[in-house]
């Protein structure tokens, strides 16, 4: 997952093993080491304090096998991430949903287009259909073209119900209706989606505060793409800092992620990654196991 950083802890574990290093010539291989934690997107603050971390525990040392360095990077990579989870509410979204005795459900998602947001959309739609939990889908985007036919699609092919209204419609008042069929149909959750908006556009993000306003969501999710790499940092600052949403799912999780971008995210907002996106699939959606990535670091 962290190729660079592999490469380069592999390096200065040569230079530790030939001899003693001074200050000077540690500050230079911590250097190189947050270069390579930067460019594999590991958030500045983190890359800072495993750094520091690091060089206690280095300074005026030699070590008889490079392999006692690689484990001195490991292990305080790892401490400092674990540190990060540890700050993290664990969420279960279904036993959320199962527990809410008032229904519906109400779960708003945000995001940017091209984040993988409508295919997230139908994604927790047959999740919650696997675990015998009824849904129904809202067509909040009522600005792009194709918008309502695209996500119309997802909702016929998971024989879902779809609330939508015409292009231009006000998307709060197409949420509402959303709420209100499921109270009256007794639906258990509703899911609402939303146009797609650039974190600096705050006509886009005051709409998506009316939406939560007159909707009241029991859980705002967050959409985020892993690839997005430093702009997932900038976005997720800014959406947070509008909508204070409850957890993130992040999509594209099977291509080459450097693993930066999740805990960029876990240490930007403090709120957890529920899911993370696998694949094209309705069925490609999974719990974020956090064991799971710490031991693929440096695999």
């Amino acid at each position: 997952m962290l190729d660079k950083v592999k490469n380069a802890v592999s390096n200065i574990s040569k230079i530790a093993v030939e001899k003693q290093i001074s200050e000077k010539e540690l500050d230079k291989v911590m250097e190189n080491l947050t270069i390579e934690l930067l460019e594999s997107e590991i958030p500045f603050d983190l890359v800072e304090q495993i750094s520091e971390n690091i060089k206690k525990q280095m300074i005026d040392k030699k070590f008889a096998r490079s392999d006692e360095f690689k484990e001195i990077i490991k292990s305080e990579f790892t401490s400092t991430i674990k540190e990060i989870f540890q700050k993290v509410e664990e969420v279960d979204l279904i036993q959320l949903i199962n527990s809410k005795e008032s229904k519906p459900f109400k779960i708003l998602i945000v995001g940017i287009n091209g984040s993988g947001k409508t295919t997230t959309v139908a994604k927790i739609g047959h999740l919650l259909k696997e675990n015998n939990i009824s849904s129904v889908i809202v067509a909040g985007d009522t600005f792009r073209s194709g918008a309502i036919e695209q996500i119309k699609e997802h909702a016929d092919r998971l024989e879902l119900k779809l609330i939508s209204q015409k292009y231009g419609s006000d998307p709060a008042a197409v949420a509402r209706d959303g709420v209100e069929y499921s109270k009256t149909h007794n639906i258990d959750a509703v899911i609402i989606d939303t146009s797609g908006r650039v974190q600096t556009n705050s006509n886009l993000m005051q709409e998506v505060l009316k939406i939560k306003n007159v909707v009241n969501p029991d859980f705002t999710v967050f959409i985020g793409d892993s690839l997005a790499g430093n702009d997932l940092v900038s976005q997720t600052h800014e959406f947070f800092k509008f909508t204070e949403f409850n957890g993130s799912i992040l999509t594209k999780v099977d291509a080459d992620v450097k693993g930066g971008a999740i805990l960029s995210i876990l240490s930007e907002t403090g709120k957890p990654i529920i899911y993370i996106g696998t694949g094209q699939e309705y069925k490609d959606l999974e719990k974020f196991n956090e064991e799971r990535f710490l031991s693929g670091l440096f695999q």
